[in-house]
Formats: C-alpha cells, sequence, structure tokens
C-alpha cells in the first residue's frame, strides 16, 4: 500500500490503525502497537520525507505510553538517533536523558552509552556508566563493559580500579564472569603477580575445581620468554665475552621457563587434591585427577605419571531404595580414592569415638534432668504437706468450742440414769 497508494491515503491508514489504542495497560497488549508507531515514523521519515511530521508521530506515540507502568526502549532510541540524524545532537541528549529520568532500563543506558561511543564522547560515557551502577550496582556485565572502556582508552589504573570495585560488592549477579574477566585483564597486561594473587583470592572465596584447574593452566602458560629482539646491544657484547651463542642462549632460557612453569602447575594440582580430598562433591575431585593425569602424560616423566595413576578414583556400582518399600531400587555410580579409602579404618574408629562421648553426655544430661526432677518433686511434696497441716489447723480452729452443760442437762441426765437402774 505504501507504494502503490498515494501518501494521503497511506497516512489515513496509518491513522486509523494507531487510533486503535489497547484497553489494557499492559507490555503484551503494547508490542504489536508500537511497531505499528515505529513503521508510520520510519515511513514518514523515509518515504514521505517530512521530517517535521516525522517527530510529531515520535512525540506522540511516546506520549501515549503509559511509562510508570511499562515502557519500550526500542522507541525511546530510535526517535534519539533521527535526532541525531538531523544534526541535532542536544535534542537526542535531552530525550534520552528524559528517557532515563522517567523510566530508567538496561536497554536505554546501554543504548544511550553507545551512541556516546560512536560520538567518541568518553567522559559522556563514564557518567552514563557512572549513573547505570548507581541504578543497577548488582549487574556484572556493566561492570565489566565500563572496564573494558578504560582499558581500550589505554586507562590500566582506571580499568584495575573499576574491577577492584566490583568484585568487592558483596551482592553480584554473575560474580564468576566478573572474576574471569578481572584475570584476563591482568594477563593481557602480562602482570603474573597480580593475576596469581587474584586467583588466590577467589580460592579464599571458594574452591571450586574450576579455580584450580584455571589456576593450574595459566601457571602452565604464564612464561616469560625470550626472543631475539628481546637482546640489545648490550647483551650481545655480553654473549661475545663468554663466548655464547645467540640462538642457545634464548632456546636454554625457554626451556628453563617451560620447566619452571611445569613444576608449578604441578604444585598447584598438589595443593588442589588435598584441597578437594574431602569434598563432599566427589565429581570435583574426580575432574580434578583426570586433568591432572592428562597433565603428566603431556609433560611429566614416568615417576610422576605413576604417582598420579595411584590418585586415580574407581568406579563402584551401588544400588538404593526409591522412596518407601513399595518403590524400586536405583543404580548408582560411587567413586572410591585409594587415599581416602586407606583412611577409613581411622575415621571409623574415630567417629565410633565420637558417637559413645555423645551418647555419655547425654546419659550425663539426662541423669542430670531426673535428679533435678526428684528434687523438685520431693520440695513440691514438702510443700504440700505443709500446707495440709495449714489446713488441718484451719479445721480445727472452725470447730465449735463445747459449752459447760446446764441444770436441765444435769436434771435429765439423773433421770435417764434412775430409769435404767428401775429396769
Amino acid at each position: 500500500m505504501e507504494e502503490e497508494g498515494s501518501i494521503e491515503q497511506t497516512r489515513e491508514i496509518y491513522e486509523r490503525a494507531v487510533a486503535n489504542v489497547p484497553p489494557i495497560k499492559e507490555k503484551r497488549y503494547w508490542r504489536r502497537y508500537i511497531y505499528l508507531w515505529l513503521n508510520y515514523a520510519l515511513y514518514e521519515e523515509l518515504s514521505a520525507i517530512d521530517l517535521e511530521r516525522t517527530r510529531q508521530v515520535y512525540r506522540f506515540c511516546l506520549k501515549l505510553i503509559p511509562h510508570r507502568r511499562f515502557t519500550f526502549a526500542k522507541i525511546w532510541l530510535y526517535a534519539a538517533k533521527f535526532e541525531i540524524r538531523q544534526k541535532k545532537l542536544t535534542d537526542a541528549r535531552k530525550l534520552l536523558g528524559t528517557a532515563l529520568g522517567m523510566c530508567p532500563k538496561d536497554k536505554l543506558f546501554r543504548g544511550y552509552i553507545e551512541l556516546e561511543i560512536q560520538l567518541r564522547e568518553f567522559d559522556r560515557c563514564r557518567k552514563l556508566y557512572e549513573k547505570f551502577l548507581e541504578f543497577s550496582p548488582e549487574n556484572c556485565t556493566t561492570w565489566m563493559r565500563y572496564a573494558e572502556l578504560e582499558s581500550l582508552l589505554g586507562e590500566t589504573d582506571r580499568a584495575r580500579g573499576i574491577y577492584e570495585l566490583a568484585i568487592n560488592r558483596k551482592l553480584l549477579d554473575m560474580p564468576e564472569l566478573l572474576w574471569k574477566a578481572y584475570i584476563d585483564f591482568e594477563i593481557e597486561q602480562y602482570d603474573w603477580e597480580r593475576a596469581r594473587s587474584l586467583y588466590r583470592r577467589l580460592l579464599n572465596r571458594t574452591q571450586h575445581v574450576k579455580v584450580w584447574l584455571s589456576l593450574a593452566n595459566f601457571e602452565l602458560c604464564a612464561l616469560n620468554k625470550l626472543t631475539a629482539a628481546d637482546l640489545d646491544d648490550e647483551d650481545l657484547e655480553h654473549l661475545k665475552d663468554v663466548e655464547l651463542d645467540k640462538e642457545t642462549l634464548i632456546q636454554e632460557h625457554n626451556e628453563n621457563e617451560i620447566n619452571k612453569a611445569v613444576e608449578r602447575s604441578r604444585k598447584i594440582y598438589q595443593e588442589a587434591n588435598k584441597a578437594l580430598k574431602y569434598t563432599e562433591d566427589k565429581e570435583q575431585r574426580v575432574r580434578l585427577l583426570e586433568a591432572w593425569k592428562e597433565f603428566e602424560y603431556e609433560y611429566g616423566t614416568e615417576k610422576t605419571q605413576r604417582d598420579v595413576d595411584k590418585l586415580q578414583p574407581q568406579k563402584v556400582v551401588r544400588s538404593r531404595r526409591l522412596g518407601d518399600e513399595r518403590s524400586g531400587w536405583e543404580e548408582y555410580i560411587e567413586y572410591t580414592f585409594p587415599d581416602t579409602d586407606a583412611e577409613k579404618p581411622n575415621q571409623k574408629l574415630l567417629t565410633m569415638a565420637a558417637r559413645w562421648a555423645e551418647q555419655m553426655e547425654r546419659k550425663k544430661a539426662a541423669a542430670e534432668a531426673e535428679g533435678k526432677e526428684d528434687s523438685d518433686s520431693s520440695e513440691e511434696s514438702e510443700e504440700e504437706e505443709e500446707e495440709e497441716d495449714d489446713l488441718q489447723g484451719d479445721e480445727d480452729d472452725n470447730r465449735i468450742p463445747e459449752r459447760e452443760p446446764t441444770w436441765f442437762d444435769r436434771k435429765n441426765k439423773e433421770e435417764i440414769e434412775i430409769d435404767e437402774d428401775s429396769d
């Protein structure tokens, strides 16, 4: 219709379409409706070439959207890019600033930052990243992109400071990615000591096998290799004095560096094996030992290969009941390690001793509780007896005292005695 019909007819159709505003203010009902406005604006800009009417279409659409409930970053960014195409940067920035003030959203921040990067306004990018992190400080992706921007600009110290601020936060959505990005950044700078320090700090927080394997691979690759370009005139003069060939020196140096790296990596595997020896998740240790075995068979000697073979686990298939007695059984695989199996008798003895000590403490506590109950019951019985005595005394006090016999009582008594004698 846009190609065949006239501009007025097409506008009329678009106007009739956008007049059907969704009655329910929920985002899912507005998605297709917003695309009508976008197509309408693009038609006015590209086909009708009416720039002022295009601006009015964007403005009117933005007024219709209930931004307090939901918004669409796409319409804000399209409107801003339209203003940039008209070389009105101030209007575009005002528009995006209004968007962030009314309805801050990740897509809006990222779109605004990308526009400023394309315009090479890096100071504005820094301010936007700071606002973005105030709005969403737990977002690791934002921290990483901010640090990457500083790194691309050659601001190594600023990038390192951003990473430090990020990893010291308690609440992060993906901390493992942030730590990895920071370590990769230091590796790109060829700063091996800082990278090692970061690995150790990360291991203080988690002992996961992925961290250990990454550290072992890092130590294997952290080489200070020497090339012919690294030798200056002074080094060449020294080689002439000692009658040493340049290529021989470089080869010996690099071989020595490789041997040191292999030994450092082996120590990491040994340390990791000790750290994961008693972990509940045995799969982690299995994964570590498999990687260690591959490492030794590639870089190790026959002795180190035999040593690591002795540590390899064995698979044991066991069965367990599913739920209650009516349910069936399932098979599962359990790993047994030679070094931990050798310690099992001692562990059983220690476990039994701990259980015996716990039982004795329970018995002692129960006896003390019974003794306390007996003493409390005896005290209660004594109190009850005292209360009964008091009540008995009160009853005696309430009895009517005997009165002295009167003359009539004595006369009646004498008559009764005379009657008994006559009988």
